[in-house]
């Protein structure tokens, strides 16, 4: 099983993007797909998750600017980033919950993609 990230790049303040993750290999089921953030010289923090039933939860700072949306079918996520600001700068990962052929859940990272909103 295999996260692959997608979509970074550079943007002017108040500019949208969007990211992707699609999630390869050997799927028996997803829970959670997530995003999370890591800026220069600071912790990686959550951004936001999508559950499988349906809920999808936000980091206060991005509520209302950023939406998540999964693909299950497609074993996808997006996030569509708008209204971005400089503090967005990070290299984002996404994350997702997923349950192998064994229906062993472990925890998968997808490699890094650098969002930068400057001017």
């Amino acid at each position: 099983v295999q996260l692959q990230a997608s979509g970074g790049g550079l943007v002017q303040p108040g500019g949208s993007l969007t990211l992707s993750c699609a999630a390869g290999g050997s799927i028996w089921g997803i829970n959670t797909m997530s995003w999370y953030r890591q800026a220069p010289e600071k912790q990686r923090e959550w951004v936001a998750t999508a559950i499988n039933n349906g809920v999808t939860t936000y980091l206060a700072s991005v509520k209302g600017r950023f939406t998540l949306s999964r693909d299950n079918a497609k074993n996808m996520s997006s996030l569509q980033m708008d209204s971005l600001k400089p503090e967005d700068t990070a290299v984002y990962y996404c994350h997702a919950r997923i349950a192998d052929y064994s229906q062993r859940w472990r925890d998968y990272w997808g490699q890094g993609t650098l969002v930068t909103v400057s001017s």
